[in-house]
């Protein structure tokens, strides 16, 4: 079903919060409100999570937060932009960093390890993604997300050295993104070892599906230092 730009511009409105904190303090109940939602979300899932509880969480009245949200879907729209904000200061971060000098395991290690530091961060991670998909008020953030990390992902692989045409890299891209989106979700779950051994996998896997598209004649990492 089409939407029109009326219906967008009305549910944009509705999810806007009601006000843009300014001073500290205001800027500081809003975070709080984004904080313990994101603790109650891991404690009673998103189906149970209400701004009545988020309320009863922080001591405050049920006024208190509409005063900055409108609604739960709205708190929710905020965490998502938060974690995007996160999501593109560290994708950023490894862009500006030499790509062209790192071999493709090197370039995994730090892309997984930026990405799963923003997934660490987050808490309630898992409900609020299962919200961006789930929600329809929330899709156009699930969407934001795809395209933010593809279109990352694909300009870092032509500095990689690969060889594929846009509609492949695009291709690949987006199953980087699937493949990490899904284990990462499950490493932030695991402890020592367990949560090791799958970032582990993870590398494999990415370098099963990246490595054929690669240059095999760009000399990358430790094949750039020449043997005494």
């Amino acid at each position: 079903m089409e939407v029109s730009s009326s219906d967008n511009q009305r549910r944009k409105n509705q999810l806007s919060p009601r006000r843009e904190p300014v001073q500290a303090r205001a800027r500081e109940r809003a975070r709080q409100i984004l904080d313990t939602t994101g603790y109650l979300l891991e404690r009673v899932g998103l189906n149970d999570l209400t701004t009545i509880l988020i309320a009863k969480e922080l001591g405050v009245s049920v006024g208190s937060v509409y005063h900055y949200f409108p609604n739960k879907h709205a708190i929710l729209y905020a965490m998502g932009e938060q974690w995007l904000a996160s999501l593109t200061e560290r994708l950023n971060e490894l862009a500006a960093s030499p790509l062209e000098r790192l071999s493709l395991r090197e370039f995994l290690d730090e892309l997984l390890s930026r990405w799963l530091s923003v997934y660490q961060e987050q808490r309630g991670l898992l409900p609020l993604v299962q919200a961006m998909w789930g929600v329809p008020e929330l899709h156009e953030l699930d969407e934001r997300h795809d395209e933010l990390v593809i279109n990352h992902l694909m300009r870092m692989f032509d500095r990689l050295g690969f060889t594929c045409p846009p509609n492949e890299s695009n291709r690949l891209a987006r199953a980087t993104l699937e493949t990490c989106h899904a284990m990462l979700l499950v490493v932030v779950n695991q402890v020592g070892v367990r949560s090791e051994r799958t970032r582990e996998d993870l590398v494999n896997m990415l370098m099963v599906l990246l490595e054929p598209h690669r240059n095999e004649e760009r000399p990358s990492g430790l094949d750039d230092i020449e043997a005494p």
